[in-house]
């Protein structure tokens, strides 16, 4: 009878971090605040020692060799937004019409956007803060995940059909993820 193939990875935990397992729910709490997630997945198996998170699939397939990662990947934010907040920046670009922006409680109010009467909105998710400052925007929380989509939510809300994006460029675009500027 052949051994099974076991495939495992860790998360190494900081001295400022908690992490508990409760079910199928991770939540990770540190300096900046408290994060919490499902893994539903009953193919990976995750155990949380002292000082690491251990992740493994026994006799991985392509498919759970991926699923493997995506953890590892979603656990490593968790740890890493607790300790140090995620922060997406946004530029307003307009030439004709000025654009108001402005952050009303869990979403983000873009009026006059090329001389519309409507104004147009943007969902900001989870525990998100959108800070607007002249013509840039910044959007900073724990949750990677919550922080990239309100980014994306904000940057969607702008964007115009049918036109040609070479010469109509107003809108509003994400200039820099996580501290890393976009090329």
């Amino acid at each position: 009878m052949p051994l099974a193939a076991i495939l495992d990875k860790t998360v190494e935990i900081p001295d400022d971090v908690d992490v508990k397992k409760v079910g199928e729910e991770i939540e990770v709490s540190g300096p900046n605040g408290m994060i919490k997630k499902k893994f539903t997945d009953k193919r990976v198996d995750i155990e949380v020692r002292n000082d690491e998170i251990e992740l493994s699939v026994k006799d991985p397939s392509k498919r759970e060799k991926a699923l493997l990662g995506t953890y590892t990947s979603h656990i490593q934010n968790m740890v890493e937004g607790v300790q140090n907040d995620f922060e997406y920046k946004l530029k307003i670009v307009y030439s004709h019409f000025p654009v108001k922006v402005r952050s009303e409680g869990n979403e983000v109010v873009i009026e006059n956007f090329v001389g519309e009467k409507k104004p147009r909105r943007a969902p900001i998710l989870g525990e998100t803060k959108v800070e607007i400052k002249g013509d840039e925007v910044f959007v900073k929380g724990l949750d990677k995940d919550d922080v990239a989509q309100t980014a994306a939510n904000i940057e969607s809300a702008t964007r115009i059909k049918n036109t040609d994006n070479r010469v109509f460029q107003d809108g509003i675009y994400i200039i820099e993820k996580a501290g890393r500027p976009i090329k």
